[in-house]
């Protein structure tokens, strides 16, 4: 029988460089080289304790940034049942079909490479402030605002999926340091993107009805 695939460990992390913090732990899980692959359900144990703010914000980085092909989609897809988690008020869990898929580690420390320096200055400028909006029953309230970007996000609609990941970041993020601030921006961003992906959808849809319309008048009559 084959031998037990190895852990993630994160130990190794110095508690003085912040070793609670999720830039550290990511560092930590893309630095590990115990394993060729990282599967969904290696983030998910690691990131456990991180609640659904951090799952929610590595699984929407991926999307709002060129990334190597197929690692948004395989780090996209848990985001519909992190989202309706939060709104739910659920612990996070996802099924075994999602939590099997992988990707290559080297991938894996490609986005935490583009995204570390980002989310370092994030964090040392946050802090908790207007906590209400960070804790129950806002927080279920910031869950429905993240589904719905969430399912933007799978919408095929051209560049159509940066500006809802960037909006599920900054909430993500706003949750985990319970920074209302953040929160509200986040907010902002993601009616921003409601308003653009809504305006590029009448745009599709216009198009097309013009070149429908076209095409029809272009057709001679029989006889």
């Amino acid at each position: 029988m084959a031998d037990e695939e190895p852990q993630i460990h994160i130990e190794h992390v110095d508690a003085a460089e912040g070793a609670d913090r999720l830039s550290a732990i990511l560092a930590a899980i893309a630095l590990a080289q115990d394993k060729e692959r990282i599967s969904i359900g290696d983030l998910l144990e690691a990131l456990r304790h991180r609640a659904l703010g951090a799952l929610m914000f590595i699984f929407a980085v991926p999307t709002a940034l060129p990334m190597p092909p197929g690692v948004s989609a395989i780090l996209g897809a848990p985001l519909l049942f992190l989202t309706a988690q939060l709104m739910l008020g659920m612990r996070p869990w996802l099924p075994k079909i999602v939590t099997e898929r992988s990707l290559s580690r080297v991938d894996f420390e490609k986005v935490v490479a583009k995204v570390a320096p980002w989310l370092t200055k994030a964090e040392s400028v946050m802090k908790p402030r207007l906590q209400v909006l960070a804790v129950r029953p806002a927080v279920h309230l910031i869950g429905l605002v993240a589904l719905i970007m969430s399912i933007i996000l799978f919408l095929p609609i051209p560049l159509g999926n940066m500006l809802p990941s960037v909006a599920i970041c900054i909430l993500s993020l706003g949750i985990l340091e319970r920074d209302g601030v953040w929160i509200l921006i986040g907010v902002m961003v993601a009616v921003v993107s409601v308003v653009i992906v809504w305006g590029l959808l009448w745009a599709l849809i216009f198009g097309a009805l013009y070149l429908l319309s076209n095409f029809i008048g272009s057709v001679s009559p029989i006889g």
